[in-house]
């Protein structure tokens, strides 16, 4: 799977998937969850680097002490919406307002993604941000999410 970055707005932001075909209903299915689980540990503050004390302690974790004080006084790192996704032929997409959640979620979906591909559907590529000329963003889709007219978007 190749991944590419172009223009990145946290708040306003496209993911692309190109496949080597078109997906079928389960291989939706697949990567709707991957996208689900991820947006919601995002809504939740689950990519908070600000707080990543058991992976700053290293390999021995054993009987570590986790500070909740430190915890509780990290900036708050939550994610904001998610559109449904939508596919055209070998392409999906899907929208995102990333909110405060760190560069680390980008990491974790990378990596999930990659593994996907491997096992259950082929992702030739994944575009993180701007767009695609395959398939054209239609007028200014975050608007529309802002404005709370997106009867399809996620957790709020």
């Amino acid at each position: 799977m190749k991944v590419e970055f172009r223009e990145c707005d946290f708040f306003d932001l496209w993911i692309w998937l190109e496949f080597s075909t078109a997906p079928s209903p389960m291989e939706q299915q697949y990567v709707e969850e991957v996208f689900n689980s991820w947006f919601l540990l995002g809504k939740l503050g689950g990519f908070n680097a600000e707080n990543l004390q058991v992976q700053d302690t290293g390999l021995d974790i054993s009987y570590m002490d986790y500070n909740q004080d430190a915890a509780d006084h990290s900036f708050m790192a939550l994610m904001h919406n998610m559109s449904e996704l939508e596919y055209q032929g070998v392409w999906g997409r899907c929208w995102f307002d990333l909110g405060t959640s760190d560069a680390l979620a980008l990491d974790v979906l990378i990596n999930a993604l990659e593994q996907l591909s491997k096992d259950y559907v082929t992702i030739e590529r994944l575009i993180i941000g701007g767009e695609n000329a395959d398939w054209k963003i239609p007028g200014n889709k975050r608007s529309v999410f802002m404005e709370g007219e997106a009867k399809n978007s996620r957790y709020n």
